[in-house]
């Protein structure tokens, strides 16, 4: 059973700027004929930069959810919450839907993200990638979730925004929001880094 042909295989380089593909023509085809910027068969550093984002993505992943990410100021007391406790307080308070898209936006969706990456990741390192059109799916999937991660962003508001409008309170953003903005920043810069064709390279060596 031949092969899959692939742009690497017929000779094809990609532009990093304008996205064009180009076929190369000897050694000196090394600029885009469109755009001039440098051509690549595959982009460069792709595997060391996205396992680099989603590392610290994911050590920013536990003080996102540890640390508290607002500090309300009461009359008679002062209360940090963080995004787990905010979610039960919601549903204390019975807005059951707005607990469910707080817990699924804050904690669920970044945490399958970074599952997936790093799994992915580590299926190319290991070169024996398995089923890499579901994995390209899945990848795509996580891209497109990437598209909407300022949703997570805006649900901090709005809890902070119920928080206040409830009683005379004033509320503060305290360090586990800033790292709970930095997991959604570097995932999203995860999935742009990363290179989808280096799936099926791996799966070439199977």
């Amino acid at each position: 059973m031949t092969a899959p042909a692939t742009g690497q295989s017929l000779g094809l380089l990609v532009c990093m700027r304008c996205r064009a593909t180009v076929r190369a023509i000897g050694a000196a085809q090394s600029l885009c004929p469109r755009c001039e910027a440098p051509l690549f068969v595959r982009r460069p550093h792709s595997l060391s930069t996205t396992a680099a984002l989603v590392i610290t993505a994911a050590i920013l992943y536990i003080p996102a959810n540890l640390l508290p990410v607002m500090r309300t100021h009461e009359i008679f007391s002062d209360d940090d919450d963080t995004i787990l406790s905010g979610v039960i307080s919601l549903a204390h308070h019975g807005t059951w839907p707005i607990a469910l898209l707080v817990f699924f936006a804050s904690i669920v969706v970044p945490l399958l993200k970074l599952v997936a990456l790093g799994e992915t990741l580590f299926a190319i390192s290991r070169g024996r990638v398995r089923y890499p059109g579901q994995r390209s799916r899945l990848f795509r999937m996580v891209e497109f979730v990437g598209r909407w991660s300022m949703l997570d962003i805006f649900a901090l508001s709005l809890l902070a925004s119920l928080v206040q409008i409830q009683s005379l309170a004033i509320v503060e953003v305290r360090p586990g929001a800033f790292a709970f903005a930095g997991v959604v920043v570097l995932t999203m810069l995860a999935a742009q880094s990363f290179d989808e064709r280096l799936l099926w390279d791996a799966q070439a060596n199977d």
